[in-house]
């Protein structure tokens, strides 16, 4: 019969360490979490969906807007003023485009925060369920870490398809074809660029906190939280 952990302390043998999970193991883990609970998940990754459409919306008409004001065509120039586009400013700063990207700065850095928030908070128990089974404080951390990465990079890629689509309709609507005659590639890829870098950025960063509040969550006080 195999001798139990009691016995061996009794005989004053050690119980050999955990070891610690890798970082593919924990990654697993995470992507199976995460497709078990699609729906939730969704619904957290729609905070940074929202925040990255709107600053890549952004970036992208301003792009668009500023080729079709270098353009300098005369009927394009009066579709821009009724626009409300201040074609003279077009190699100076505008302060009010440089004010709504701040805001949808500021939106993108809300949205991602209080989606990684949400992805460990309503999990609680599970934690408590996680570290009763023996789970170390360096697994759960890794875990939450890249599943909470997960949401942010996925939903920024979402975002930035969004927001993408979105600008140029808006645009296609109210300049017509000189959107697609004028249209600036170059612009739109580094807008792209721009919000992929700063979604996923925020979005590890984000994603830091909360894993480490999970890990450090003490099994009773987890497993007592209310669900």
């Amino acid at each position: 019969m195999a001798q139990t952990d009691g016995q061996a302390w009794n005989r004053g043998e050690q119980i050999p360490e955990q070891t610690p999970v890798s970082w593919g193991i924990a990654f697993g883990v995470s992507w199976g979490s995460l497709k078990r609970r699609l729906f939730r998940s969704l619904i957290t990754m729609s905070g940074v969906v929202l925040a990255i459409a709107f600053l890549t919306y952004m970036l992208v008409t301003d792009s668009i807007a500023r080729a079709l004001v270098t353009a300098n065509v005369d009927r394009l120039n009066l579709l821009l003023q009724r626009a409300g586009v201040d074609i003279f400013a077009a190699a100076g700063t505008d302060r009010r485009m440089l004010l709504l990207i701040g805001l949808s700065l500021f939106t993108c850095l809300v949205g991602i925060v209080n989606a990684m928030l949400m992805s460990v908070t309503e999990r609680v128990k599970e934690i408590g369920t996680m570290k009763c089974l023996g789970a170390l404080d360096s697994f759960v951390l890794k875990t939450y870490f890249i599943e909470a990465a997960l949401q942010g990079i996925i939903g920024t890629a979402l975002g930035i398809g969004i927001g993408v689509l979105v600008g140029f309709v808006v645009s296609l609507n109210a300049f017509h074809g000189y959107v697609v005659q004028f249209f600036p590639w170059g612009g739109a890829c580094k807008a792209m660029v721009i919000a992929l870098l700063i979604g996923s950025v925020i979005s590890i960063v984000a994603a830091i906190a909360p894993a480490q509040w999970a890990a450090r969550k003490q099994p009773v006080e987890a497993m007592r939280a209310e669900g």
